[in-house]
């Protein structure tokens, strides 16, 4: 199924963000309107497959890749987990994956049939934090993977993806930052997005790609506390000696 409307209210989402945020209230009136290219309701299972197929090269070489995997099953279509677990290394390999890619697939296909992985009817029923835990627990399979077949699979409302460069830039551009977030400074930033931070860091990625890299590659890195040495004794730290009576 594709659908670019997202399935919750775009209108309600955005005036409770402009409420509580001014600097995004003043980027959501200077941009597009937030919209999802695709939401494609496709089970875990298929799009965290063509997910690993996609780690570490480019779109083009990935689907190359995928469209040689989905011919190695006997429909022509994604191959079944069962499917992919009879699949031998060997053809896999010419194919053009990894070694590890296919141990994450193998992985994923024998956490389908156990259950752990869930069909799509069950992941709809299931909360984000649920979904996380569950799919994360995928050999290959990380959060930031998770959070985005959150977002542009199933069209969650309330997604921040708290390590994505372009979401921490974005926030870096929208607030007048030199620095980017910690993950764990966005977390706590973006509590006042709630329940709607899927749209907010959508905007924070509309401000990334507007500043342009001009601007994003002067942003550095996130500033980390640097813990102070413990000095050894000296002439002025030595600790005092305990005088004795004679």
């Amino acid at each position: 199924m594709t659908n670019s409307t997202p399935p919750f209210d775009l209108g309600a989402a955005c005036t409770h963000l402009s409420a509580r945020d001014e600097k995004l209230a003043e980027l959501i009136q200077s941009t597009a309107q937030f919209q999802l290219d695709e939401i494609l309701a496709e089970s875990p299972y298929a799009a965290l497959l063509e997910a690993i197929t996609h780690q570490s090269i480019s779109g083009k070489a990935a689907a190359t890749i995928f469209a040689r995997v989905k011919a190695l099953s006997s429909t022509g279509a994604i191959p079944t987990p069962q499917e992919m677990l009879k699949l031998k290394k060997p053809a896999l390999r010419k194919a053009g994956l990894s070694g590890a890619k296919i141990l994450a697939m193998k992985d994923l296909a024998q956490k389908t049939i156990d259950g752990i992985v869930p069909t799509l009817e069950q992941a709809e029923k299931m909360s984000d934090e649920e979904l996380v835990e569950r799919l994360v627990s995928v050999r290959g399979i990380g959060a930031w993977t998770v959070e985005m077949f959150l977002i542009f699979r199933l069209g969650r409302p309330d997604v921040l993806p708290i390590h994505d460069l372009g979401v921490k830039k974005g926030w870096s551009v929208t607030y007048g930052k030199k620095h980017m977030p910690t993950p764990k400074q966005l977390l706590a930033f973006g509590e006042r997005w709630r329940p709607y931070r899927t749209v907010a860091s959508w905007y924070m990625w509309r401000a990334f790609g507007r500043a342009g890299a001009k601007i994003t590659n002067k942003i550095r890195p996130a500033k980390t506390r640097r813990r102070k040495p413990n000095k050894p004794p000296g002439k002025h730290n030595r600790p005092a000696r305990k005088r004795t009576a004679r």
